[in-house]
């Protein structure tokens, strides 16, 4: 599995009206170990180009991928990569903002290419895909459409699955709203 992870004091702008730099620093980071809680039995590798996130995943026991300067889609992208040449067949990329997720192993077992939006079917919280087939990864507003057709083009029709649990994710404030406890540490 790969979650990419972005450095927690600069994450969650989108967040400003409603926390502070330091709450919103704590929150990515809660969010972030809440996602790995729920990759677990599975491998996890973190791709970050922060110090401190690194650190962090190592003491959380996943594999650091350090790709300062590529943004999301081109360390994402180099992420798969390098988990395809360290014999991987199959990769899961799940966002480090999921307060609800639970697990991730079920998606495992699925082939082909599985896209799990967001809740409201523009962005794309999780990509299960095999490690070598050449996705392109598009993330930003928008994205789920452009991963459903990305897959296409490689000829491989997408699965979609609307998780509740993987279909929220936490990007402005309303999205908030009724978190509290899931926020909790894992």
């Amino acid at each position: 599995m790969l979650v990419p992870v972005k450095a927690f004091a600069h994450a969650k702008v989108r967040l400003a009206p409603a926390l502070d730099e330091a709450a919103r620093a704590e929150l990515s980071r809660r969010m972030a170990e809440r996602v790995l809680a729920a990759a677990r039995p599975l491998p996890v590798a973190v791709v970050c180009d922060d110090p401190e996130v690194a650190r962090w995943a190592a003491e959380h026991g996943a594999t650091v991928i350090s790709e300062p300067g590529r943004g999301l889609n081109g360390a994402v992208t180099i992420g798969v990569e390098q988990l395809a040449e360290a014999g991987y067949a199959q990769v899961i990329v799940a966002h480090a903002d999921l307060p609800l997720a639970r697990s991730f192993a079920w998606l495992a077992d699925l082939d082909g290419i599985t896209l799990v939006p967001d809740r409201h079917d523009d962005g794309t919280n999780v990509v299960c895909l095999p490690a070598t087939c050449g996705f392109e990864f598009s993330y930003g507003t928008g994205s789920f459409a452009r991963h459903v057709a990305a897959a296409v083009r490689l000829g491989l029709a997408p699965r979609v699955l609307r998780e509740p649990s993987l279909g929220w994710d936490v990007d402005v404030p309303a999205d908030l709203t009724g978190l509290t406890a899931p926020l909790t540490k894992p």
